[in-house]
């Protein structure tokens, strides 16, 4: 890091944002700290946009290497980064962006099992995951311990986003009336849940991007309190391919 930007530098990093919120508003974002499950796409980008909004602090989930497949849309990686850690080149990004910013990379995948000492702390859990085993599980903790859980997800030009707030008697599971709903994850239960998808999934390259900055754009609302935060049972939906179709509906 070159050490003339480390300093008194924080607020000159986040000074363009000052005249859309108030010293104290950004200040609880400066002392907020927010997991990110999933370095890839969506959460790559997310990472980057919370790191140059100012978040105080970042836990970054992954047990991902990038590959060459993620060259079409994972902001994080390029052909230097091709076998390395997805959490560990999310933690150097950040790094370089926002020396500010306390970073934690996890290069595990994220269970039952360590979940709790991974977002214990969090103010906020961003979903950047790529299977429904894994959402449904932190969905369910985020929810049990009073944390917002903003959800994000892509198929191929199309994309889909909400917040689902504890105090909502509306969660994950139930607003997309999934198997496990009211269920204990047996091995029954997940067989069912991972009948829904199969194969690799279609992907065009900007659309994990957006959902990813819209995501840190909730996390940002929910944190200073501006703005009017996507709240479930509202999704926001469109496809790339029809900017006609980027609507919000209430499920």
């Amino acid at each position: 890091m070159p050490t003339r930007f480390i300093g008194d530098g924080y607020w000159e990093i986040v000074t363009r944002q000052m005249s859309i919120v108030t010293k104290s508003e950004q200040t609880r974002f400066k002392d907020a700290e927010i997991s990110v499950i999933g370095c890839g796409g969506i959460g790559g980008d997310a990472i980057s946009m919370l790191a140059r909004m100012g978040v105080g602090k970042l836990n970054l989930v992954d047990e991902d290497r990038f590959d060459l497949s993620n060259l079409n849309r994972q902001a994080l990686s390029d052909l230097t980064k091709i076998g390395i850690s997805k959490s560990e080149v999310a933690k150097e990004t950040v790094r370089l962006i926002n020396p500010y910013t306390e970073v934690t990379a996890f290069n595990e995948r994220l269970d039952e099992d360590n979940i709790e000492m991974i977002i214990s702390n969090s103010d906020i859990v961003i979903d950047a995951v790529d299977n429904l085993i894994t959402r449904i599980i932190v969905s369910r903790y985020a929810k049990e311990n009073d944390i917002p859980f903003v959800h994000g997800a892509i198929h191929g030009t199309m994309g889909q986003l909400t917040v689902f707030k504890p105090e909502n008697d509306v969660s994950y599971e139930s607003m997309f009336g999934l198997p496990s709903y009211g269920k204990e994850l047996t091995p029954e239960v997940i067989d069912e849940v991972l009948q829904l998808t199969s194969g690799v999934p279609p992907v065009i390259g900007p659309n994990p991007n957006i959902i990813g900055c819209l995501e840190a754009m909730e996390a940002f609302k929910i944190i200073t309190g501006i703005g009017e935060v996507l709240e479930a049972p509202q999704l926001l939906t469109y496809d790339l391919l029809n900017f006609n179709s980027f609507n919000v509906e209430t499920l």
